[in-house]
């Protein structure tokens, strides 16, 4: 038999050059660590240690404060954040100094939407302003410090700020 043409389907071609898959992988480090931060801060008994899967450096320490704060406080959430928009920024694969940082890392600006999140208190009252935007910009740098050993499955967020742009569409 002579094999038929594929059908178009939805999923991602497959990544032809390595600034193609660095960007595909930190693509997906990003979804995952929303994945991550809503499983965690909906289940405040859950243990920290799944942020080391996603994040690394500087957003690692920053989130782990993060958590252990609003935990001690008896904060929880309730409803998912939602990536609605990435935007790839750059791509950099040098990776001649991992010891210095200087590794392979991808500048993502990704538009998050909170609209159906709630952060209650222990008595379940929520503690979120009531002016606070649906959604809002941040801009990560995903790194890969095992680029050599891993250069598809290491990507980590190692650092994020949020960045002043127009509301994208929830």
């Amino acid at each position: 038999s002579t094999p038929t043409a594929s059908s178009p389907s939805s999923e991602s071609p497959t990544p032809t050059s390595p600034s193609e898959a660095a960007t595909a992988h930190a693509t997906e480090t990003i979804r995952d660590y929303y994945a991550v931060r809503n499983q965690l801060r909906q289940d405040p008994t859950q243990p920290l240690s799944p942020l080391k899967s996603v994040t690394i450096s500087t957003e690692l320490t920053t989130q782990q404060t993060l958590f252990k704060r609003e935990r001690q406080q008896g904060l929880h959430q309730a409803g998912e954040t939602k990536v609605v928009e990435l935007q790839v920024q750059s791509v950099n694969l040098d990776n001649s100094d991992p010891q210095a940082g200087k590794v392979p890392t991808v500048q993502i600006d990704v538009c998050f939407d909170v609209s159906d999140v709630d952060v209650l208190d222990a008595d379940g009252k929520s503690v979120v302003a009531p002016d606070r935007p649906d959604t809002g910009w941040i801009r990560y740098s995903v790194a890969n410090y095992q680029w050599d050993s891993d250069p598809d499955g290491a990507w980590r967020v190692a650092s994020s700020q949020d960045i002043e742009r127009t509301p994208c569409d929830a």
